[in-house]
């Protein structure tokens, strides 16, 4: 950890204060999120690796988004570990963790900036600086997006290794042919369009895709899922 990360201002608030829960989030309700933090304060350190790799691409996804990266951006994620290690036992609302990690995460790279001083890094941290209304609508889209990864992950690794193949051809950029599909795989081309239907469904149907979809998923999201956009 740097000086700089050791002479951090005020620490954020813990997870069950209002400072740190943007509402409006339905998300935070995962059932699996109330679990894992349940378990990683009981000392379950399974549970705890579950939640940094959950929510370490929301971390990263911040603090590209605030043009950080490389050692900067390693000092924020530790920066933000840190605190929740220090919370963790405090914590009464397990709910709101995804909304806690990004608001400290959105803090540290303001200080980190801060930090850095040099040519262009005021107006960085002016850039980084949005209102609060504006920080709490940022951090309810960078919780959205990466809960919804994480759950598209989870179902995806579910699938049995045939129809993850499939998924995987089907989302290549450039887009892979038909042919080239069906020769990969064994299959009939006019067989490609019913079996990706069929592997969607199946997402659709995992427990954790089917809750994101009851609690308010768009059409929009809907169709950033895996192979969806053809």
């Amino acid at each position: 950890m740097t000086a700089e990360a050791a002479s951090a201002p005020a620490e954020p608030s813990p997870p069950n204060s209002p400072a740190a829960r943007p509402d409006a989030s339905p998300v935070r309700n995962d059932l699996m999120v109330i679990d894992l933090v349940t378990r990683a304060r009981n000392g379950d350190s399974q549970a705890w690796d579950r939640l940094v790799e959950r929510y370490a691409p929301l971390i990263w996804s911040i603090c590209r988004r605030h043009r950080l990266a490389g050692a900067d951006a390693d000092d924020v994620g530790q920066s933000v570990w840190l605190y929740l290690v220090d919370h963790l036992g405090s914590v009464r609302d397990p709910a709101a963790l995804p909304g806690w990690l990004a608001t400290t995460t959105q803090r540290e790279c303001v200080r980190v900036l801060r930090a850095a001083g040099g040519p262009g890094a005021a107006g960085q941290v002016l850039d980084a600086q949005d209102g609060p209304d504006q920080q709490a609508v940022a951090a309810e889209q960078e919780v959205r997006l990466a809960e919804r990864h994480t759950v598209l992950r989870e179902a995806f690794m579910e699938l049995p290794p045939r129809d993850q193949q499939l998924i995987t051809l089907l989302i290549q950029d450039p887009p892979v042919p038909d042919t080239e599909i069906g020769a990969r795989l064994g299959m009939a081309v006019s067989s490609i369009e019913p079996n990706r239907s069929r592997c969607l469904d199946k997402l659709r149907r995992h427990p954790a895709v089917a809750a994101l979809i009851n609690v308010g998923t768009t059409a929009a999201d809907e169709n950033a899922w895996p192979g969806n956009a053809r």
